[in-house]
Order: C-alpha cells, then structure tokens, then sequence
C-alpha cells in the first residue's frame, strides 16, 4: 500500500501540525492549500498570534530539521477540479485527510457574502474531492474533519453517539421495524451546516460507489503546539485570539496574558466539547490507519475528549491568572444553557491517550501569549459577527464599545 497522504488544507490550525506528525510518522504528505486563511487575515486585518512563516519556509524548515521533504501544491479544491484529479492520479495516495473548508462558525454568520463564500467553498471542495476519488478509479479512504456543531446542543437527555442512532418506527398495528439512521443534525451555523450537508455526500457516495469514509466530529480545538511544531520557530503553528476565529479557551488565555477581562457571551452555561491540537493530529492518524474495510459504512467518530461550560473555563483560567470575568450579550442564536454527554470510545479503544485540561499546558499557552502579546490587536477581541438580522440591528443601534452590551466584571472568586 502506498504511503502516500494528501492533507487538503495543510497550512491551516489543525492541518498544519497534522501534515507534521503523518510525516513525522513515516509517510510521504503532500500539502494542498489555496492559502485562503492567509488571505482572510488580510481581509480581517488580524494576523495569527504567533508569527507563522510562509508555507514554502515551513516545508523547507520541516525538512532541514527532520530531513523529510513534504510537498506544497496551491490548488483550489472548490474549482480546480483537474489539477486535483491529476494529483491524486500522480500521488496515488492511501487516504486524503480532507480539513480544506472554511472553518469559523462565526465568519461564516458574518454577511451574506460570507454565508455564500462558506457553502460556495465548503460544499463543492468536499464534492469535487469524491469525484475525483471515483474518477481515479482508487481506492482512497477519505478522513474528513468534521465537527460536533453538526449535533447542536439540545441532546434530549442521552450521550450524543458517534454518528447513528438507532430508532423504533410503527410500521402496523402492533409492530415496530428498528432502524440505524444518522443522528438528526441540527447545525447552530451557516459553517456547521455544511458540514452537515458534508455527511450527506459521504453518506452517498460511500453507498453508490464504496468509497472509503471516515468523519470526525471534532470538538473545539484549544491548544497551539505540538511535539513537532516546537522543534523550531520556523515550524510554530498559528494561533487565532480574534472573535471570528479563536477558539474560546485560547481567547480565554490570551486575553488574560494581556490584562483584558475574559469575555463570556451569554450566561457562561453553554457546555462545549474540547479536545487539545496534540490529540487533532493523533486522532487523524489513528483513523488513517484504521479505515473502514470496502464496503462498510461510513465511520464516523466523535473527536472529543471532554466537555466543559464556558463559565468553568473561564474560572479556571481566571484562577490561574487573576483575570476578571466580565459577562456580554451572546451574539449566537442558541440556548442560554445546555447539558452536553458525548460518546468517544473509538478512539480510546485505538488507544488515544487523551490530553485533557490541564494547568501546566495552560501555562504554555500563557507563555506563548505573552511572548507575542505586542501583536494582539485588542480591538479584534469582540466578535463582530451576528446570528440574526434583528441583532445585527440592535447592535448597529447600540452605543457602547463595539456594540457589545450588558456587560458585567466578576472577579474569579465569583460563583
């Protein structure tokens, strides 16, 4: 079998430590990216925390550190349908590790141009990525990062399983038939909602034409480093504080390193799933080396090794650095609390050992915020996106500080 990966989307948050670790591990990656995220910091006008270098010098550094060559190729998934079929042709690869879609709920709320750009990137770049698997004539097992977003939040009392469930429909007087269906998706974002359409294609083409499928849906990502992006600076991985792409626990972090209060957007009460970048990388390379067998469903996994509420988060950040709390008006559409239970057996019984929140990581955290705290743009922090026309207007019409409101300091002692 062949060694070879292609990780679509490898110069992002999670692709780029992933590519790392799979060519740490012995394969031969190749990296495809259209360096869209880059341009959308352009357009944001917010740069990642940490100084990330071009794509061409982290290859080039990964290979004078490690002496294993990893190769770029810009192609545009969503349309350049031939350039990938060609390289998947040339490659002839064992798995495709597919993070190539816009990920940020948020941007994705932020106008009707960003609605538009999420499904007009998000949703032909996964089709076009299985027609060119059954246009090859390979067979590729395709690993997909999804999200738990697709779930919701409202879990009817039960653990959220990985991907079915099964049910009791009346089929007659008296008698029930029992099915396995996907789990009812119930996306909070334009962004989670492809993800959700996502599953629809794999769900198809896994049936009509046997293509191998793996989706994770993954919880949300805090962390930065890896034991492969720490071996030089050349190879540090990004690390996004603004409101439409950092992720809340490393937003927590980096607003304590820089003496701002600790922005909860709601009650603090909604409960998330988290999971450390260290355990993205090591999550996509057990699935590559597990795929389903031909002709077996698609296998999907709940990428995710603990649940917390933001308030819990932001306590123990707070505690750990003496930040304030301070509490704002929640610009999402969604429960004002929620109970969340997850199954994640898979991968523990691949043998995750999973990182879980822990001081002397957040620490780490800590330090690297520190370190490149004089390239914070504090105005970046609040989220500029809305979930609805009617906040959006609100907002507009609100005269405090970046439209945010109702906003109340807590210190950490605080219950």
């Amino acid at each position: 079998m062949s060694d070879n990966v292609l990780v679509l989307g490898g110069d992002g948050f999670c692709g780029w430590p992933t590519s790392l670790r799979l060519s740490a591990a012995g394969y031969r990656v190749s990296i495809v990216d259209n360096l869209s995220r880059r341009r959308i910091d352009e357009e944001l006008g917010c740069e990642s925390l940490t100084p990330i270098r071009a794509i061409g010098e982290r290859v080039a550094a990964w290979k004078r550190v490690t002496g294993r060559p990893i190769d770029f190729h810009p192609i545009n998934i969503a349309t350049d349908f031939q350039a990938l079929l060609d390289l998947i042709e040339e490659r002839r690869p064992r798995a495709i590790v597919h993070f190539a879609e816009q990920r940020a709920a948020p941007y994705s709320m932020k106008s009707a141009e960003k609605k538009r750009y999420t499904v007009e990137n998000n949703v032909p770049g996964t089709h076009n990525v299985l027609c060119a698997i059954v246009e090859s004539g390979l067979d590729i097992h395709l690993v997909h990062l999804g999200t738990m977003g697709v779930y919701g939040y409202g879990t009817a009392g039960i653990a959220v399983p990985e991907g079915y469930l099964n049910v009791k429909v009346d089929v007659g007087p008296n008698r029930q038939e029992e099915f396995e269906i996907l789990y009812p998706a119930h996306p909070g974002s334009v962004y989670h909602t492809t993800k959700t359409l996502d599953a629809l294609l794999f769900y198809f083409y896994n049936r009509n034409d046997n293509v191998r499928v793996t989706d994770l849906h993954q919880g949300i990502v805090w962390g930065t480093q890896t034991p492969e992006t720490i071996l030089d600076d050349d190879l540090v991985n990004r690390f996004d504080y603004d409101g439409d792409y950092g992720t809340v626990l490393n937003r927590f972090l980096m607003q304590a390193a820089v003496g701002h209060p600790l922005t909860i957007y709601g009650t603090g009460g909604q409960t998330r799933a988290f999971i450390h970048i260290r355990d993205t990388a090591r999550c996509i390379q057990l699935a590559v080396e597990n795929p389903p067998a031909i002709g077996e469903r698609v296998e999907i996994f709940n990428q995710a090794t603990e649940t917390h509420t933001l308030l819990e988060l932001a306590h123990k950040v707070a505690t750990l650095t003496g930040a304030d709390i301070r509490f704002y008006s929640n610009p999402r559409k969604e429960q004002a609390e929620n109970t969340l239970r997850i199954r994640n057996r898979k991968f523990l019984e691949l043998g995750l050992n999973p990182t879980t929140l822990d001081d002397g990581l957040l620490a780490e955290i800590v330090e690297i915020a520190e370190r490149h705290k004089n390239r914070c743009d504090r105005s970046k922090i609040y989220p500029s996106s809305t979930w609805t026309r009617e906040q959006s207007l609100d907002r507009e019409g609100s005269r405090t500080p970046q439209g945010v409101e109702h906003s109340e300091d807590r210190r950490a002692a605080s219950g």
